[in-house]
């Protein structure tokens, strides 16, 4: 699968001149499937950023971070100095043989240090210059993805009913951002094909963050509901994300989304009585009462270790899945096979997870 992604884009360079990890996401992307992708990062202030987000248990004179580890595998890595003239002549040379620009820069930054896709586009009109901004490619403020969260309505939503708003714990709107200018990126190849011409993709953390509300943002726009915390439940589905622990104190949180699976899980629990109750009737009466629901499973669970649990459920094809912690996660075989290991200049063995995980065929 690998081999055949290496030799379909071993050819492509991509220059990316992008920091922390929406544009980089972008970056290790393609160099995950085999294209050349060559980092440009600050020689002045130390590199990207995210080489000095350190843990409190990392060097602190490393080089590098856990954090930077996660999103630059697989690229070369050139300092230089934007504000310099033979350095801007490096880049403009690395332009003219480029097919993709990854840049993250503010408002008119890009112009201003002469690396706008108007003046590159003169180098080479065959390029793609991707550019992520946080609110709009001519609007200059500053964004990261915390404040990206609370503005477009992810930090209101998260976290428990009664409890505080919860940051998500992964930085998902520079993710998403991500995805999304690969899909623009990748359109843009593919026009590029037909016409031999170069475009200029842009993205914003905003637009993506708000694109990916779906379901939540359905809710608001069509039935007014404005999302409350729920923790880990789900608005429209009950029981659908509800957790319990089982009587060996293993924590577990519930996938049934079908009226079948729901009476399977009745079943599997002895608790096949609650079926025909009037409350429990259908997913619309058991996210009403959704809390007696609750307390009946619950109580169910505590019966049952959770190998128990698993065997009946198994049987009875009814979703349900353990929490675990990423210690836990990575001791999965399925989840070693996305782990990236490369070696550093000094031996070190860094490891990170796969981007791009899709099969074709």
């Amino acid at each position: 699968m690998e081999d055949t992604y290496s030799s379909l884009l071993k050819d492509l360079v991509v220059v990316e001149l992008a920091s922390v990890l929406a544009g980089p996401a972008v970056g290790v992307f393609f160099a995950e499937l085999g294209a050349r992708v060559i980092k440009i990062e600050n020689k002045h202030s130390g590199g990207d950023i995210t080489r000095k987000w350190k843990l409190p248990s990392e060097d602190p004179s490393d080089q590098y971070s856990a954090y930077y580890h996660s999103i630059n595998y697989g690229k070369e890595i050139i300092f230089l100095d934007l504000n310099d003239e033979k350095d801007i002549e490096v880049v403009e040379e690395l332009v003219r043989k480029a097919d993709i620009l990854i840049s993250n820069f503010k408002g008119d930054s890009a112009r201003k240090l002469g690396i706008d896709y108007e003046r590159l586009r003169k180098l080479n009109d065959r390029l793609i210059y991707g550019c992520i901004s946080a609110y709009g490619a001519h609007d200059s403020t500053p964004g990261f993805d915390a404040m990206i969260q609370a503005e477009t309505g992810w930090i209101d939503m998260t976290g428990e009913v009664d409890g505080n708003p919860v940051k998500l714990p992964v930085a998902l709107v520079d993710v998403m951002a991500g995805h999304q200018l690969k899909q623009g990126v990748l359109i843009a190849l593919l026009k590029r094909e037909q016409t031999g011409k170069g475009s200029s993709v842009h993205v914003s953390l905003y637009d993506a963050s708000i694109a990916a509300l779906t379901n939540q943002a359905s809710n608001w726009l069509n039935a007014g509901h404005l999302p409350r915390r729920l923790g880990t439940q789900h608005p429209n589905i009950a029981p659908y994300g509800d957790v319990f622990t089982t009587a060996d104190e293993i924590t577990i949180i519930l996938g049934t989304g079908t009226q079948a699976q729901y009476e399977n899980l009745c079943h599997c629990l002895d608790l096949s009585h609650l079926i025909e109750m009037e409350m429990f009737k259908d997913n619309a009466a058991r996210v009403q009462n959704r809390n007696k629901l609750c307390a009946h499973l619950q109580l169910a669970f505590s019966a049952l270790t959770y190998d128990e649990l698993i065997a009946k459920c198994t049987e009875k094809k009814v979703t349900l899945a353990q929490v675990k912690n990423l210690e836990e996660v990575f001791n999965n075989p399925a989840a070693q096979e996305l782990v990236l290991k490369r070696e550093l200049e000094d031996g070190r063995i860094v490891k990170s997870v796969k981007t791009a995980i899709f099969a074709i065929k």
